[in-house]
């Protein structure tokens, strides 16, 4: 057997041929068994790899692990690498800058705020051709001026460019006109400066934040990627849309 080191692992792994697997089947699957891996060859050439089995949950820390390191050591990855680790993982994750950031939980409060305002923009869109989704929802942000998009998941979008802005996998890849999120002690930072940012050089018209502890709803109007409009509503305020300016939500019908 020859002994070699995978550069995605940095486990050793040892190559054999097909016929040396068929003599020695079952000492092979205990050497597997005991945490390493073996490249089988045919012909010369590698035909397939024997590793140890890991279940779903084992995969999940496995994935969650790797995505925490990403983030907390700083890391950056390109576009290409975070969409491979995104399609094979079941966690929230984002690409904002570079970057993986992964999506805690949301609060019963923050669930509360987000159903409040689906049905409130659900019942203004009727009958228009904009549709409002909920997180999880993956956006893909382009933003002026850089090759890579952010990918994020709003807690609340408005799209109103469905027709022909949908991939082959059914995934919405255009931009929408209204976005909002619901800030958290963990997001707070960025939802309010990267997010703000990406948002008004993609193009999206008007974002905006809530704040459940100040029970406040901060309304930013986006023209020419740049700040057209700003408005601070309170829960005694009816919240009036940049974009839509027939859009009026009352803030008491928002807050729990």
């Amino acid at each position: 057997m020859d002994e070699l080191e995978d550069k995605n692992t940095n486990k050793l792994h040892d190559t054999i041929t097909a016929t040396e697997l068929k003599s020695n089947l079952g000492a092979y699957l205990d050497y597997v068994i005991s945490d390493n891996e073996v490249v089988i060859t045919k012909n010369g050439k590698k035909a397939a790899r024997l590793a140890p089995y890991i279940t779903d949950s084992d995969r999940y820390f496995l994935m969650k692990e790797k995505a925490l390191d990403y983030q907390y050591g700083g890391k950056k990855v390109s576009y290409e690498e975070f969409m491979e680790i995104y399609e094979t993982s079941d966690l929230r994750l984002e690409f904002i800058n570079g970057e993986i950031v992964q999506l805690s939980s949301p609060s019963t409060i923050h669930q509360e705020i987000s159903g409040n305002l689906y049905v409130e923009f659900k019942e203004y869109l009727k009958g228009k051709q904009c549709k409002v989704f909920y997180a999880p929802f993956d956006v893909h942000f382009r933003k002026e001026g850089f090759k890579d998009p952010d990918v994020m998941q709003p807690d609340l979008i408005v799209a109103c460019d469905m027709a022909g802005n949908t991939n082959e996998k059914g995934r919405y890849m255009g931009t929408p006109t209204l976005v909002v999120e619901i800030l958290s002690p963990s997001t707070r930072t960025k939802d309010m400066v990267d997010k703000l940012n990406t948002f008004m050089i993609s193009g999206v018209r008007e974002f905006w934040i809530v704040d459940p502890d100040q029970e406040v709803i901060l309304v930013y109007g986006f023209k020419d990627l740049d700040i057209d409009y700003f408005m601070t509503y309170r829960k005694k305020d009816t919240v009036q849309s940049y974009a839509f300016p027939d859009l009026e939500i009352v803030g008491s019908l928002v807050f729990p």
